[in-house]
């Protein structure tokens, strides 16, 4: 893989749902050796350490369910800044952190490809199809909203302005198996493509992919990819909050990072909703660094293999 200019910023955010913790996943990377991992991969690294955003407005809302809307709101616009300037100078890597934050980073990424004249596309690796909206959510937790944002559902109107949305044909939601009634009526009366677990499990982790990553690739588009622990089966990834049985192995999440690598058509990544606090010895936190690293150009052929007793 050519050398990247890889930029790592921490987004210790923790307003997208009431269970606290993920605010501690940027460090948790950064003990992992997530740096030093893409170093090694002859990568030019830099930490930018952990972004702030100004202190939250006090915002009405007639959904009393809403948890930190203010803040979450003051997040997002500081991550769209961040996104787009860092759009422009490299691969930016946003350490979260929950979910919320991809309200931020897809619309600084899209307004970077908007400028750039390009499409913008998105892979969501999530269990959730996160496509609610602060009028429709019961839960009240805002983590579960970027993709009713990104693809330009009514009820944002206390966040910064979208742009134009992100087409439904560009989204592809990849290996969901948690999605609620609502949710459903919106995913079957739309365009975006869906690969749930059943998918992956009639055709493979690969074949679905490769078709979404052809027309990223037809369409001259640029491609984020927001990567939720929750993606991966909780026997691999205990480290969140969200668990969800029947999720990603070990393997099937590696197979797809490296034909994300191979395609060349990543440029910008999330990684989101680690939980320290309920982590494993570091378990999950050193499994996703591994994920970044096969995406980045690790191949398994490039591990030495021992013998046993060796």
């Amino acid at each position: 893989m050519t050398p990247r200019d890889v930029i790592l910023l921490g987004v210790p955010m923790d307003s997208g749902k009431r269970p606290q913790g993920c605010r501690m996943g940027p460090d948790a990377y950064r003990i992992a050796g997530i740096a030093q991992a893409l170093t090694d991969l002859g990568h030019r690294v830099t930490d930018r350490g952990d972004l702030r955003p100004a202190p939250a407005p006090e915002i009405a809302h007639p959904n009393p369910a809403l948890f930190a809307l203010g803040e979450t709101v003051a997040w997002t616009a500081l991550l769209t800044d961040a996104a787009r300037t860092a759009m422009a100078q490299g691969f930016p890597v946003f350490m979260g952190g929950d979910h919320a934050l991809s309200l931020g980073t897809v619309a600084g990424v899209a307004a970077h490809a908007r400028a750039a004249g390009r499409p913008q596309f998105v892979l969501w690796l999530d269990a959730h199809s996160d496509i609610h909206t602060p009028d429709t959510t019961t839960s009240g937790h805002l983590h579960g909203t970027p993709l009713g944002y990104v693809s330009g559902r009514p009820g944002f109107d206390a966040f910064p302005p979208f742009g134009p949305p992100v087409p439904e044909r560009n989204i592809c939601l990849y290996g969901i198996r948690s999605v609620d009634p609502a949710e459903h009526a919106v995913l079957e009366a739309n365009q975006l493509m869906v690969c749930d677990m059943r998918v992956l499990d009639e055709e493979g982790a690969a074949a679905p992919l490769r078709r979404f990553l052809s027309a990223v690739a037809t369409e001259g588009g640029m491609l984020h990819v927001s990567l939720d622990v929750d993606f991966l089966d909780p026997s691999v990834a205990p480290g969140v909050i969200t668990t969800v049985p029947g999720g990603a192995t070990f393997r099937e999440a590696h197979l797809v990072m490296e034909l994300l690598g191979d395609s060349g058509l990543v440029t910008s990544l999330d990684l989101v909703e680690l939980n320290p606090f309920v982590d494993d010895r570091g378990r999950t936190a050193q499994l996703m660094v591994d994920l970044v690293g096969s995406l980045m150009g690790r191949r398994v052929f490039d591990r030495p293999t021992r013998a046993w007793g060796d």
